[in-house]
């Protein structure tokens, strides 16, 4: 089975100059990004390759999709994969099964660029270690 790319990273976010900012700065840190404004395209993509990300990045305020819905069908795609939430709404993991809590993250918009890049490197780091479900 093909291993994901070392800090292959998926974002979706309908909210387009978010979408964009995370896009360059992550791409400036070093990591390979590729960004969406929709869920379904997103699904599209990491269903082409389902093991060669390693993060995915995701809104969940999406019109397409509830959030909850949505990390569960993200996680269940593949098990290696982690899932930085960001969401300017009130969002509580409690929602996600216990078993694939452990490679969720939250991050409460606004949030400054060094947040992100902390939220990040955690969950990579998670990923490469093993760590998780």
């Amino acid at each position: 089975m093909k291993e994901a790319t070392p800090g292959r990273i998926l974002i979706v976010d309908d909210e387009i100059p978010l979408l964009t900012l995370m896009e360059q700065y992550l791409a400036r840190l070093g990591y390979q990004v590729e960004a969406f404004s929709s869920a379904k395209a997103a699904f599209e993509r990491l269903g082409a390759d389902p093991a060669g990300y390693s993060l995915v990045i995701a809104d969940v305020s999406l019109p397409e999709i509830s959030g909850p819905a949505m990390i569960r069908q993200l996680l269940e795609q593949s098990a290696n994969l982690r899932v930085l939430v960001c969401t300017g709404s009130p969002f509580g993991l409690s929602s996600i099964p216990q078993p694939l809590r452990s490679r969720v993250e939250l991050l409460q918009k606004p949030f400054a660029p060094s947040m992100l890049a902390e939220a990040v490197r955690r969950l990579l780091e998670g990923a490469r270690s093993g760590g998780g479900a």
